[in-house]
């Protein structure tokens, strides 16, 4: 199996910026993709940010320009850096990634728990 450990969530003013890190565990053999949703209330999951085995990078226009996405292949950690924070951001977000795993065929889509962040004044 695959654990995500998520951290980095919490409450901050508009402008503000916060880190968001998930950590991967378990018998991968292969990270195809690691990213990040958000749900915020009575809305849809969507996609916020994506980064692919070769590095491309794929992000929500919404977020372009204030959030960008990395990674530590070493730590498989993928972190989500926001910047310019604004209340319309305030959602759990959602560690995503699709591996491959030892023994197994085929490939897996996991998440993370999702943590908690709040935009406000």
């Amino acid at each position: 199996q695959v654990q995500l450990e998520e951290s980095g969530g919490g409450l901050v003013r508009p402008g503000g910026s916060l880190r968001l890190s998930c950590a991967a565990s378990g018998s991968i053999v292969t990270i195809y993709t690691m990213g990040w949703y958000r749900q915020a209330p009575g809305k849809q999951r969507e996609l916020v940010a994506e980064m692919f085995v070769d590095g491309s990078t794929n992000y929500a226009n919404s977020v372009k320009g204030r959030f960008t996405i990395s990674r530590d292949n070493a730590k498989n950690t993928v972190y989500l850096q926001m910047n310019s924070l604004k209340p319309e951001d305030t959602a759990v977000y959602y560690c995503n990634t699709v591996v491959s795993r030892t023994g197994v065929a085929g490939n897996y889509n996991y998440w993370g728990q999702g943590t908690q962040v709040s935009v406000s004044s």
